[in-house]
C-alpha cells in the first residue's frame, strides 16, 4: 500500500508564453538598464531573453506590458542558461501588479487551450 501524498505538496505555478512580443526593461540599483524580452512567465518568475547577462543573484526592477496592463516587480536573476537566456524569480510583486499578471496568465492559458483544441479539431489524420 502506498503512503498518502503529502498534504501540502508544492505545486508549480501555472506558466505561459504570451502570443504577443513582450519587451521588458530591467533596472539595477545603480541605475543601469538592460533590455529584454519575456519568453515564459508565472507568478513566481520566468525566463527572459536579455541583451546582456546579469550577474547571478542580481536584484532588479522588472517592468513589462501585458494585455491586462503593465507589471512592475522586483526580481532576482538566476543562473543564465545561455549568453542570452536568463531565468529570474520574483521577490516582490505589489497586489495590483500581481492581479494584472494573474489575469494575463489566465487569459493566455485559455487562449493557448483554445488554439490547441482548434488545431486538433482540424488536423488531417
Amino acid at each position: 500500500m502506498l503512503p498518502p501524498p503529502p498534504r501540502h505538496a508544492a505545486r508549480r505555478a501555472p506558466r505561459t508564453t504570451f502570443t504577443e512580443n513582450t519587451p521588458t526593461v530591467l533596472r539595477s540599483h545603480n541605475g543601469s538598464r538592460v533590455r529584454g524580452k519575456l519568453l515564459v512567465v508565472s507568478l513566481t518568475g520566468g525566463l527572459l531573453w536579455v541583451s546582456k547577462q546579469l550577474d547571478l543573484g542580481s536584484r532588479v526592477k522588472l517592468i513589462f506590458l501585458t494585455a491586462k496592463g503593465s507589471v512592475l516587480g522586483a526580481a532576482e536573476m538566476l543562473r543564465p542558461i545561455s549568453w542570452t537566456l536568463q531565468p529570474f524569480k520574483f521577490i516582490k510583486l505589489y497586489p495590483d501588479d500581481e492581479i494584472r499578471l494573474q489575469g494575463a496568465i489566465q487569459s493566455s492559458l485559455k487562449q493557448n487551450r483554445y488554439t490547441h483544441v482548434q488545431l486538433e479539431r482540424f488536423r488531417a489524420w
